[in-house]
């Protein structure tokens, strides 16, 4: 395996580790900004680094698509491409089974797409996926997995999780750099907690570098979402690294690091930036709102990133949506704070203050203690006091609803 992965300091479920890549050592809890096609829009790969960047996701189908995946191996790799010294890491394309799905028909063999650049059929199966991925050469590969959106329900969501096993064998015996490329595993299912078990365990069998928490992020209510990375973490090696695909939401980050997990990925920070949108520990700022035309305070005076030493609110409203500036600015502001919660959520972990960080992070973020009743539960399992930051009344709601599980329910989550 061509990774090392320390646990340096843990909180119940909650774990901080030194994640060692071929190109870059990271520290964990972390997220990945995404890269679609070798760039974070806006910013460069300096920018990146300085705010704290270590891992940046590739798309696999995009970049075979263009520039395409021979192009990139002849130059040298996506590292020397995208100037990017640092961790990459490539998804296998199977999230655009759902993404777009209407160009896609899903086979045994594989995926056929529907090329959006030119209309032509392109076949992608597992073999195919892990060699476009060790041409492009990231740290991380993603195997190929059979993606279905968790509001579906019926035969469709165990066919999917079983093929996703058979291609994982398929995804192993076609991977040629396994010294240096770390294949990870997907656990696909459902919101079935049955089928997310017989995955889990087959990939464990496989005994691969890490494995993913699959197919969430996708229009489930949040009481599902947090039950299933439960299950997932309390059943996964505490040897690997766990990432679950596709959370970028600061809450949920928050919420899954409590439950053991370690990564995670979204295109939510950079995409909300184009839309004038900054994150903020109080939630989100809507900086195209009128209120903003004079406000001369910076995105958050706590901040200490370039945007909120140096601009105001009232220069980033003058820009937004009409200045490709705007989104340069909130792309930066965005993806720091994402860099900076990575790095409170590993400090706080490892220097035992863990509870308190989660409870600091929902008091600003709910002042009036309406804390979601998923985010209670979640915490509760996660065994997380967060009474003092919760109001009463749901504080005790939440109480009673893990007192009523009896024994088996408690161990499953």
């Amino acid at each position: 395996m061509a990774l090392r992965f320390e646990i340096l300091g843990r909180f119940n479920r909650a774990r901080a580790a030194q994640l060692t890549l071929p190109h870059f050592v990271c520290q964990t809890p972390l997220f990945m900004p995404v890269g679609t096609q070798g760039t974070i829009k806006g910013l460069t790969a300096d920018q990146l680094e300085e705010i704290g960047c270590q891992i940046i996701l590739g798309n696999t189908y995009h970049l075979a698509l263009r520039p395409t995946s021979e192009l990139i191996d002849e130059l040298g790799g996506l590292h020397k491409f995208m100037n990017w010294p640092r961790a990459l890491l490539t998804d296998s394309g199977g999230f655009q089974m759902v993404s777009l799905l209407h160009l896609a028909d899903i086979t045994e063999k594989g995926v056929t797409f529907q090329s959006p650049v030119d209309g032509k059929p392109m076949l992608l199966t597992p073999e195919e996926s892990i060699q476009i991925q060790n041409k492009i050469g990231a740290d991380i590969i993603m195997a190929l997995d059979d993606v279905v959106k968790t509001t579906i329900t019926g035969p469709r969501i165990e066919e999917a999780m079983h093929r996703t096993l058979r291609w994982i064998d398929r995804c192993i015996a076609a991977h040629k750099r396994p010294h240096d490329q770390n294949l990870f595993g997907i656990v696909q299912g459902g919101l079935d907690p049955v089928l997310r078990d017989i995955c889990v365990r087959g990939l464990v069998d496989r005994n691969l570098p890490g494995y993913a928490i699959g197919g969430l992020a996708g229009g489930e209510d949040k009481d599902s979402f947090w039950r299933v990375v439960a299950q997932c973490t309390a059943t996964l090696p505490e040897d690997k690294p766990r990432y679950v695909m596709g959370v970028g939401y600061p809450l949920d980050i928050v919420v899954c690091s409590a439950l053991g997990a370690d990564m995670y990925d979204c295109v939510y920070p950079t995409r909300t930036a184009r839309f004038g949108t900054a994150i903020v520990p109080e939630g989100v700022l809507k900086l195209k709102h009128k209120a903003m035309a004079e406000d001369t305070r910076p995105i958050d005076p706590q901040c200490a990133c370039m945007v909120c030493k140096n601009y105001t609110r009232a220069y980033i409203h003058s820009l937004v949506t009409k200045d490709a500036m705007g989104s340069q600015l909130l792309s930066f502001h965005n993806l720091y704070y994402m860099m900076q919660l990575s790095r409170n959520l590993h400090s706080s972990i490892v220097q035992g203050k863990f509870p308190e960080f989660v409870c600091n992070f929902l008091q600003k973020m709910f002042p009036k203690g309406d804390i979601p009743e998923w985010v209670c539960n979640a915490m509760e399992v996660a065994e997380i006091d967060i009474s003092s930051c919760c109001a009463p009344f749901r504080y005790i709601q939440a109480t009673k609803v893990q007192s009523n599980l009896n024994e088996d329910e408690i161990q499953a989550v």
